[in-house]
Parts: C-alpha cells; structure tokens; sequence
C-alpha cells in the first residue's frame, strides 16, 4: 500500500488533530454517560437480583454503546500515528468486522427499545398487539439474541467483501476510517451498499413505525379523555413516552441522513465531509443516552443525587 505524501501529510496532521480532538470530547462524553447507565443498572441488579425487560435493554445499549464509542476513539487515535498500517490484511477486515458488528448493534438495540415503549405503552384492541403486549416480556431476551446476531452476521459478510476486493482497486487514504474503507470497491460497492443500507432502514423503520404508533395512540387517547371529561395516569405516562420518542425519532432520522451521507461521500472521497458527518454520529449515542436518562425516573434520580453531592 502507498504511503502518503509529504506535502498533503502537514495538512492531514493539522487538520486531523483538530477532528480528533472534537471526537474525542465526544466519545468521552458519551462513555461517561453510558457508563453512568450501566453502573446504576449493575448496582441495582446487584440489590435487586433481577432486571425489568426495560432496563435489561438499557443495560444492552449502554454496553454497547460504550464498546462501539472506545473502538472507534481508539482507531482514530492509532489512524493519526500508524495511518500505513491499519489498512493490511488482514487488520482491515478485523477492523472492518468489529466496526460493523459495533455500529449495528447499538442502532438496532436501541431500535428495539423503542419497539418495546410502543408495545408497552400504546393502547390498541388488535389481537396481534395484544398477544404482543402480554408477551413481550418474554420476547426482549430474543430481540436482544437477535440484534445481536444480525450485527455479528453483518459485519462477517461485509468483512468478506473487504477481503475479497482488497487488492482489487480498493482505495484508502490518511483520512479514511474503518467503515469507508469498507465500502470504497468501485464495482464492487453496490452488494455492500445494499446490505449496509438495508441495515440502516430496517433500523430506522423500527424507530418510525414505534413512533408513529405512539403518537396515535396518544391521539386516541387523548380524544378519549375529552369526551369522557376525565385524566388519568395513563395520559400521563404517554405524553413523557412521546416526549422520548419523538426526540430520539428527530436524532435518529438526522442519523439516519448522516449514516447514508458518509457512504455517499467515502464513494467520491470526500474526506472533509465524512470527517464532519463522523462528529454527529459520534455525538448520537451520547446525547441519545442523556434523554433516556431523563426519562426514566430510576436513572434520573440517581444522576440528580449525584449532582447534589457534587454541590
């Protein structure tokens, strides 16, 4: 593999200290926020001896979410010091699989904790949403065994595509990361294009259909009240769902944007693009994992009791 030239090697230095700089505020954020999730969840489950289907799902994400955030802070870091030789057989595709399998299953657990607010919490006669809210609870365990699956059965098959067009036109620069290189096959971009992309919208339809559910059945509910000139507690837990949902359904679909986006640009090399579309998907799970906190009444309390004691 070439290395890079002299004169551009300046520029990516100056301008990649700046973006490494940027993530890695970001990346650490949003482990400390992640890692907050996990140590109440942890310490709870260890008074408790067990874990609600909401929290067994947060606790997933959260793990996650701290795995996906420290590798890729950590190839950044290594892409600025050994840019050369990250990019070899057959680190590429370990770093390929593991960058895939990491991205995946934090989009599609948290995908799946919005499928389990709407079943929970919406209110339909269907006996299909019935059957499913009655046994949900027995089926997070599975959802989760299947996200993680798909992820891991993901990122072997597009770790097979990067080895098998490797040495084939496969174009890498300083500024690339581990998922561009992936995708940058000339011919060969359109089967990993399709499974990548089939990823992100199974994920972000999950996420849509969830909220938009939702916001119906508020709506019906709502309608309800009025004509019955009544409240309850159930209005109640609605209104903060949606509250939850819609922001996370407003941050997911700029993810989602930003997710086809970076293809886009790794494609055409554009490397500036990539880098600054790299600083919200960085910044996703973190923020992401600050409303779920605020949100749920256990992790808000316990974060509001920290801030006192820090007072």
């Amino acid at each position: 593999m070439e290395a890079c030239h002299s004169p551009q090697q300046y520029k990516v230095t100056s301008y990649g200290a700046t973006t490494v700089a940027i993530i890695t505020l970001e990346e650490l954020a949003g482990m400390w926020i992640n890692a907050f999730i996990v140590c109440v969840l942890c310490t709870g489950w260890m008074k408790k001896k067990t874990l609600n289907s909401n929290e067994k799902i947060l606790l997933l994400l959260g793990s996650s979410r701290i795995s996906y955030l420290c590798f890729s802070w950590t190839y950044h870091f290594l892409s600025r010091i050994y840019p050369n030789y990250l990019y070899v057989h057959p680190i590429l595709q370990i770093l390929t699989f593991f960058g895939t399998f990491l991205n995946f299953s934090n989009l599609w657990v948290s995908a799946s904790l919005c499928v389990f607010y709407c079943i929970k919490i919406a209110n339909f006669r269907y006996s299909f949403f019935t059957f499913l809210k009655v046994k949900i609870d027995r089926m997070v365990p599975w959802l989760l065994l299947g996200s993680v699956l798909s992820a891991l059965a993901l990122g072997s098959v597009i770790c097979t595509f990067t080895e098998t067009v490797q040495g084939n036109n496969l174009t890498i620069t300083c500024l690339a990361n581990f998922w561009d290189t992936s995708i940058r096959t000339g011919k060969h971009f359109t089967p990993s294009f399709f499974l990548v992309g089939f990823g992100y919208a199974a994920s972000f339809m999950a996420v849509v259909s969830s909220a938009l559910f939702l916001l119906f059945s508020l709506w019906r509910h709502k309608r309800k009240m009025q004509t019955n000139s009544m409240k309850d507690l159930s209005m109640e837990a609605h209104i903060k769902a949606m509250k939850s949902i819609l922001s996370f359904l407003v941050m997911y679909t700029i993810n989602f944007v930003c997710l086809i986006l970076s293809i886009i640009y790794a494609m055409k090399n554009e490397n500036t693009m990539t880098l600054l579309i790299s600083m919200y998907l960085y910044a996703f799970p973190g923020v992401h994992s600050l409303i779920l906190i605020f949100s749920n009444p256990k992790l808000e309390k316990a974060l509001l009791r920290i801030l006192s004691c820090v007072k």
